[in-house]
């Protein structure tokens, strides 16, 4: 099976999480699989969410406010994935996400990948939608992963550093590295996050993929847009026509 990420609206860790279960992968599943990091101080809230008439699930990351999140490195996320019996492909995937991660960040501040302190993406929240999403592209037995152009949206975001220019640097950064195509949107709101780009970078090839279509599903982000807020996924067999170029 492969898998064309759709990103009309962007793309983010738990947008990528909602539309793998909205394409099949069980909750039961994910959680069974995230239960054996070791972390703690969070619950993941699975629904369905209907938005402009389009129907399909919201993946959300809640913590607790009473259990303290580190700032995490490398050497502590390397940590936690090899705590746990997750297949290797899963944490080899998710290692590389993180991986990027830290090199971009090193190059942003001058410092280097393993003295990085992750903040945001080093969260538990974070973890959870990376190691998720790998999760679901093994269950759901994806070979291979194609994305679309990305909007870049506009304005500012709040970070642990203050507030930054829409793209986030770490975002412009991780799709530099690969050459991704992006598309202006005139909208203030961060549309690719540091988490999405870093997952999109890790496992996708920017273009649209010849494929017999068997499934569409929709992850929904937290934010309102005035379009249905999600990540659409395409899922199938690819033909063997060539590809063709977003």
């Amino acid at each position: 099976m492969i898998l064309y990420f759709d990103c009309y609206s962007g793309i983010s860790g738990d947008m990528v999480l909602g539309a793998l279960v909205d394409a099949g992968l069980s909750p039961d599943v994910l959680r069974s699989a995230l239960d054996q990091l070791p972390i703690q101080g969070y619950h993941l809230d699975i629904a369905q969410a209907r938005e402009q008439g389009l129907t399909g699930t919201r993946a959300t990351v809640r913590l607790d406010p009473s259990v303290a999140q580190p700032a995490r490195r490398l050497a502590d996320i390397e940590a936690i994935l090899k705590a746990s019996d997750l297949p290797a492909t899963v944490k080899e995937r998710a290692l590389g996400v993180f991986r990027r991660l830290a090199r971009v960040e090193a190059r942003i501040h001058g410092t280097t990948p393993e003295e990085v302190h992750f903040h945001e993406v080093g969260a538990v929240d974070a973890i959870v939608d990376v190691v998720g999403a790998m999760v679901g592209l093994e269950t759901l037995g994806v070979r291979g992963c194609y994305a679309s152009s990305l909007p870049t949206g506009s304005g500012m975001v709040e970070t642990a550093h203050g507030p930054l220019p829409v793209p986030a640097p770490a975002t412009l950064a991780l799709l530099a590295e690969v050459s991704a195509p992006i598309r202006p949107c005139n909208v203030e709101a961060e549309l690719v996050t540091p988490t999405g780009a870093a997952i999109l970078a890790e496992v996708a090839t920017f273009a649209q993929p010849p494929m017999h279509l068997h499934r569409v599903a929709y992850g929904f982000g937290q934010r309102k847009l005035p379009w249905p807020n999600a990540l659409r996924l395409w899922l199938g067999e690819e033909s063997p026509a060539g590809l063709q170029s977003d």
